[in-house]
């Protein structure tokens, strides 16, 4: 389990990136697959959220997941829709306390944020589709909806490093079609392909935001002990592939 460090200052919210360790799970989804959208055994997969719920201090029924499509759809949970199941969308957003809002990723970025003017709680999946497509945008404009005076803190956590992240020329000019300007998130290697740094692409987007950001810096696909990778399950011709989750919850109003 990883924490930030700056996150742990705020009593009343509650934050995890869990690592793929203390689970049910067996085989290829070894041991805290998180991942519903896994050929996993949904009875290890439910244990395994019971197991979250339990370290995060909230019942197993007040865990928000999401149906992740790699868009950039933002949701607010209110109380009008708090007791979905699940919800079609990359990032989610809440003011209520005594929730928790989950995120699940093998490679992606989990970004988990804290509003602690607003006492606003949200969590971002940002693959490189979404995070091209404006999820991180959208789903500050979220926070800017539900208040206008925004004070915005978010943990970038585990995800796949530059050094694994080897790219072709298709996948650079879809970026280099956005903004030349993306080429400096590039390395160039010798076999025409190319290395992307999606974490420090996340990064700069949300401090253009004007959002505070710490990182947690481990790199997914290498720490093969600690986290689940979509990449190194294709290298290692494996038919699916588990996920971690990373989990955001507030109890009460959180003093600065």
């Amino acid at each position: 389990m990883f924490f930030s460090k700056k996150l742990k200052k705020f009593k009343n919210v509650k934050h995890c990136f869990f690592s793929k360790r203390g689970g049910f799970s067996k085989g290829i989804y070894k041991s805290l697959n998180c991942g519903q959208g896994s050929r996993d055994s949904k009875k290890n997969i439910n244990k395994n959220l019971d197991f979250v719920s339990k370290k995060i201090k909230v019942s197993k029924n007040k865990l928000v997941l999401m149906y992740q499509t790699h868009s950039n759809r933002v949701i607010i949970i209110n109380n009008k829709n708090k007791n979905l199941v699940k919800f079609k969308a990359d990032a989610i957003l809440t003011k209520i306390k005594g929730i928790a809002l989950g995120v699940v990723t093998a490679d992606c970025v989990p970004i988990i944020l804290f509003d602690t003017n607003n006492h606003i709680i949200g969590c971002i999946h940002a693959g490189w589709k979404g995070a091209i497509s404006g999820i991180i945008e959208n789903t500050i404009e979220k926070f800017k909806e539900l208040s206008s005076r925004n004070k915005i803190f978010a943990t970038v956590g585990p995800c796949i490093g530059e050094k694994s992240y080897e790219v072709s020329q298709d996948f650079y000019k879809k970026f280099i079609s956005k903004s030349k300007k993306n080429s400096i998130y590039f390395i160039n290697k010798k076999n025409n392909k190319k290395l992307f740094n999606l974490r420090k692409y996340v990064n700069d987007k949300l401090l253009k935001l004007n959002v505070k950001v710490d990182n947690i810096n481990k790199d997914t696909f290498r720490e093969k002990s600690n986290f689940f990778s979509y990449r190194r399950s294709q290298k290692l011709g494996q038919n699916d592939y588990g996920r971690c989750i990373s989990v955001i919850s507030m109890t009460k109003f959180s003093q600065n």
